[in-house]
């Protein structure tokens, strides 16, 4: 199991952007039917980036999304409240930034490798992450 920040998952779909490793950890999860998480937040992050001009889609997001959450092996894992009380209580020194906190929450409650280019993500020492 794996969970992939936003910029992973536009990344994956998109075909391009990712590292060796974070391909080949995505690609091995698909093909040995394992699961490749999405925390909600993300679509709450996508949709932010289209409206700020930061992303465009060939579709509108909730096609997207609905496509996304089409491919096999591929769940979107909500954010209940014992996610939103971990995000807001994760170990040591973490940033404030809501989406990453809600995913970095994500992946660590379900002990998982987070599959991120962020160097903030990386650099924390609470948390498996793949690059």
């Amino acid at each position: 199991m794996i969970v992939l920040d936003t910029h992973a998952l536009v990344w994956w779909i998109g075909g391009k952007g990712l590292s060796k490793p974070a391909r080949a950890a995505i690609d091995r999860e698909a093909k040995e039917h394992g699961e490749i998480v999405v925390s909600t937040m993300t679509a709450w992050e996508i949709m932010l980036l289209i409206k700020k001009g930061r992303l465009r889609l060939a579709t509108d997001v909730g096609r997207w999304l609905d496509k996304v959450s089409r491919i096999e092996g591929v769940q979107f894992a909500p954010i209940d409240r014992h996610i939103a009380l971990a995000s807001a209580d994760l170990p040591g020194n973490f940033h404030q930034d809501p989406a990453d906190r809600m995913i970095v929450a994500t992946a660590r409650s379900l002990s998982a490798s987070l599959v991120t280019k962020d160097e903030q993500i990386r650099s924390y020492e609470h948390i498996k992450t793949i690059w």
